[in-house]
């Protein structure tokens, strides 16, 4: 019975590296389910206080991908035109592999801001905050997926 916890485990942390960098799918939280999920294997591999600290950890996580893209484009100059640009951006480009996923936030940010009547040198500072922050919350993501995805992995194979 161990067996399919742990393949659900996997299967979970794999989608939760995936939606860290994808949009349409909870990333950390998906890994921090296949943490739980491991609890019912026969032998427990973790503790309470762990499972506690990492609820924490991903609560923390969430509200920095909200609050990290917005400081940059506020940092920059922008408004919430570019931050809806540069989530759109990613959304429509995300399909055309990794140079989407590069360039879809910036030049979504960029068509925000310029909607909003900023000239265009205001625009391109408010879409490379944007940008910027969008990196940094997609880079914090995938972090903290790894590090679950360590401790997962540890605990199958100890």
């Amino acid at each position: 019975m161990d067996y399919i916890w742990i393949i659900l485990g996997v299967i979970l942390m794999l989608a939760g590296i995936a939606g860290s960098i994808l949009p349409v799918l909870p990333g950390t939280p998906l890994c921090y389910i296949a943490l739980l999920i491991q609890q019912f294997r026969t032998d427990k591999p973790f503790t309470v206080r762990f499972l506690v600290v990492w609820a924490v950890i991903i609560g923390a996580v969430i509200l920095l991908d909200y609050l990290v893209p917005i400081y940059g484009t506020k940092r920059f100059g922008g408004s919430k035109y570019g931050i809806w640009g540069c989530t759109l951006g990613f959304l429509a480009a995300f399909w055309l592999g990794p140079w989407g996923i590069i360039f879809g936030p910036f030049i979504g940010a960029f068509i925000g801001e310029y909607i909003a009547n900023k000239d265009s040198q205001q625009a391109l500072r408010a879409a490379i905050g944007s940008f910027a922050g969008f990196l940094f919350g997609t880079l914090i993501k995938l972090v903290t997926a790894f590090v679950m995805a360590y401790y997962l992995f540890l605990s199958i194979y100890t």
